[in-house]
């Protein structure tokens, strides 16, 4: 008996600072594909839009078990070259990168790509359990037994990721193959979902009844309600009897819908709605409230003698109560200062990791300049070079780290030494690439 995927796919903006959406995803009866990008100006959306098409190139086709895994590998690593040919046509792209989930059915069994930290899970018989692991900082320290998994899903820095497609040569994603029953679900999913809606939540929505497309709506509904500040994009499939499959149109959902790869699914292409919980709402209108002012015409574009829709001049009247008003101002004044001063004392209690004269230390206050004035001081100097650092934690040190403590900001610098230690025992250099 030969299976199929009933699948569904949405994604959403989040509701964060993001005016774009950097996270691409496609399905179909055969294949199911998550990105997510990553590098904000240097074009996260084309790098996951990028990966998204080179991938659906092999959707369609008839493979054997092991030849499916070995094309998925394959067609990874052409998407990754294509990265790199982008990044040297476009000095704005520099920098770019994205992770990847990606399943394609060869027969009964499903070949698997991950690298990053978007997710899979599957559900079968009933059991939750999450088949990809993650490629990041706080992953290394959970396999370590330095945090436990109720820490890991907190964590500060569970963000930073150790492994993705950034167009280099050692990007190198995980393959698997496993087979595929009858009843399974499989979610695929952004880290606008798991960084922000509890494992617990996860699995009591994705286990509860109803198709692929209702349990989609109801992950994106609870990752608004969770206030998620990134991108969030899911895709749902059941594994069903292949006799039965509904529909054989692909989805396209993200970023990818809106470039050119999306064109030829003009009739299933994800489009833009209307906001529809108040969380969506706010973040729509504070988005839209942060576009420029239009600038009023100049009365010069006026023809002479034409005042119909001139802006009316309101005309000047005596000025009454001024001592009243100066006196506002004095108040309002003081209220400025005094809250100036708490703002400043609040900056003094903050702490993060940067670099000072090339080493790694740890600084008071926030890394921001009010003018003249800086907000920030060396609180803790170390013996650690930045340089010795692998190339992506440099450059998060270089761009400083957040931390919620002093405690915690000599936590993240135990970690880096930490890296710098487990780079010189690694001799495949896969992770540790300067």
């Amino acid at each position: 008996m030969s299976i199929a995927l009933r699948f569904a796919a949405r994604s959403n903006l989040g509701l964060g600072s993001k005016t774009r959406n950097e996270d691409s995803a496609y399905a179909s009866p055969d294949m199911l594909v998550l990105a997510d990008g990553m590098g904000g100006h240097a074009a996260g959306d084309t790098a996951s839009s990028t990966v998204v098409a080179e991938l659906m190139a092999l959707d369609g086709e008839s493979w054997g078990a092991d030849e499916a895994a070995n094309q998925l590998r394959a067609a990874v690593l052409r998407a990754n070259d294509r990265l790199r040919e982008q990044m040297d046509a476009d000095v704005e792209t520099e920098g770019m990168g994205t992770t990847l989930i990606a399943f394609l059915r060869s027969g009964n069994n499903l070949a698997m790509a991950n690298i990053g930290d978007s997710r899979a899970y599957l559900v079968r018989d009933g059991v939750f359990s999450q088949l990809t692991k993650d490629h990041s900082f706080v992953q290394a320290l959970l396999d370590e037994g330095r945090i436990t998994a109720e820490e890991a899903e907190h964590h500060p820095q569970r963000s930073m990721v150790t492994r993705v497609l950034t167009g280099r040569e050692d990007d190198q994603p995980d393959i698997s193959l496993r087979e595929a029953r009858l009843g399974d679900r499989y979610l695929i999913c952004s880290d606008g979902l798991s960084d922000y809606v509890a494992h617990s939540t996860i699995e009591g929505i994705v286990t509860s009844q109803g198709t692929p497309g209702d349990i989609a709506d109801r992950l994106i509904e609870i990752a608004i309600k969770a206030s998620t500040r990134d991108n969030v994009t899911v895709v749902v499939a059941d594994v069903i009897d292949g006799n039965e499959r509904t529909s054989t149109t692909p989805q396209i959902v993200g970023a990818a819908a809106d470039r050119a790869i999306g064109r030829e699914f003009d009739d299933t292409q994800e489009q833009p709605q209307a906001p529809r919980s108040p969380a969506e709402k706010a973040a729509a209108l504070q988005r839209e409230t942060s576009a420029p002012t239009p600038v009023e015409q100049p009365y010069d574009d006026y023809e002479d003698g034409d005042t119909q829709g001139m802006p009316q001049l309101a005309e000047e009247k005596p000025s009454r109560g001024k001592w009243r008003w100066f006196a506002l101002g004095i108040v309002l004044v003081a209220m400025l200062v005094a809250a100036g001063l708490l703002a400043y004392n609040w900056t003094q209690n903050q702490y993060f990791v940067g670099q000072k004269s090339g080493k790694v230390a740890i600084f008071k206050g926030v890394p921001q300049d009010l003018g003249p004035i800086s907000l920030s001081g060396v609180d803790q100097s170390t013996d650690i070079n930045v340089a010795d650092l692998p190339s992506f934690y440099r450059d998060k040190v270089n761009d400083t780290m957040t931390a919620k403590s002093k405690s915690d900001a000599t936590r993240v610098v135990a970690d880096l030494r930490a890296q710098i230690e487990r780079c010189k025992l690694d001799t495949t250099g896969s992770n540790c690439a300067s």
